[in-house]
């Protein structure tokens, strides 16, 4: 009986001693947690962020950024940034791939595309606008003036001229000339690069940490009339998500538009990659989906430019020749896009 009892007491006396080790191990690592917990935060606190910063596609961004710049270095927004930086291109007759002065489709009509997105997921978009000079206007007023998030051809021409876009002619001359040079040879492809389906993409994080995008382009040179490709479609030219990034594309939108190529983008940003890394990785994926169709990549150019909330920023592009353009509190500067070709 006496050995039963002090076996008894015995075990109390041991799970007592073990619940007391127990509570204080977790005390402990509750306090651990807290230490590494701050650690953290302190680490996030003593983390710069690259703010305000401005990207865009080719060498025409230069100039685009620095409207761009003039709107984020006055602390304004990156949605009144990034519209007021491609309007520039967008009016400029000697930019051919973009706005008024960008080559026409094969009937010799000039058609335009746009979109715009800003930090709050309001989106606005236009497809096959003709006569408007400034279709990222008309896009943005897509976003703030209706319930929609896209019109196209004649329903966006009315729109435009409803808020009092003024109708013009867009073919310029020289776009107008080689047209019909073209017209003799309609077998004739323009190179690869900014030469023919080019886009001026930008994105930008603004001195109070939100993210904005826009996107606008007059297309493939000497495209079907009707053809829309991947700049006015949120998810594929251009895509923002003020948790984790914004990225913009340009090139061949048709292959783009096959991998909604600006969104995977960003899920690959949210997922941990680098925006460098997340570019490279969409860039593979066409790649790959090209090949597996047999198709033949020499032809097809696809680049994308991307920036995550920290304002780090990167490129990728499938074959050498693609740029992008930076502006950041260390000055605005042309900058190559690697490439999976060399």
């Amino acid at each position: 009986m006496l050995s039963t009892q002090f076996e008894i007491d015995n075990n109390m006396s041991n799970r007592r001693n073990f619940i007391k080790n127990l509570g204080a191990l977790s005390l402990l690592l509750g306090t651990a947690k807290l230490d590494l917990n701050a650690q953290n935060s302190k680490k996030s606190r003593a983390t710069k962020v690259n703010k305000p910063i401005v990207l865009s596609t080719w060498d025409f961004g230069i100039e685009a950024n620095k409207g761009a710049w003039e709107v984020l270095n006055n602390n304004g927004t990156a949605l009144d940034a990034v519209e007021k930086g491609v309007r520039i291109v967008e009016a400029d007759p000697n930019e051919r791939s973009v706005g008024y002065g960008g080559r026409p489709d094969r009937d010799g009509i000039v058609t335009l595309d746009a979109c715009i997105m800003d930090d709050k997921a309001n989106i606005g978009s236009v497809a096959s606008l003709e006569n408007i000079k400034h279709p990222i206007s008309v896009a943005r007023k897509v976003m703030e003036d209706t319930p929609h998030v896209m019109l196209v051809g004649d329903g966006a021409l009315q729109f435009a001229l409803e808020k009092g876009f003024k109708k013009e002619n867009l073919l310029t001359d020289i776009s107008e000339k080689e047209w019909k040079e073209w017209l003799k040879d309609t077998n004739y492809k323009l190179p690869i690069n900014i030469e023919n389906h080019d886009t001026i993409g930008m994105i930008a994080l603004d001195a109070h940490g939100n993210l904005s995008g826009a996107c606008t382009t007059s297309g493939m040179a000497y495209k079907m009339h009707g053809r829309v490709g991947d700049s006015p479609i949120i998810g594929a030219g251009l895509y923002v998500d003020n948790e984790i990034g914004a990225v913009t594309a340009t090139g061949h939108g048709e292959e783009v538009i096959r991998i909604a190529g600006s969104h995977l983008v960003v899920e690959l940003m949210r997922q941990g990659y680098s925006p460098e890394n997340a570019c490279k990785e969409a860039v593979n994926r066409i790649i790959k989906l090209t090949q597996s169709r047999k198709k033949d990549l020499k032809n097809i150019q696809v680049g994308f430019i991307a920036i995550n909330k920290q304002g780090e920023y990167g490129s990728y592009c499938i074959h050498p020749g693609f740029n992008f353009a930076v502006y950041d509190q260390t000055g605005n500067r042309l900058i190559n896009g690697k490439s999976i070709t060399k």
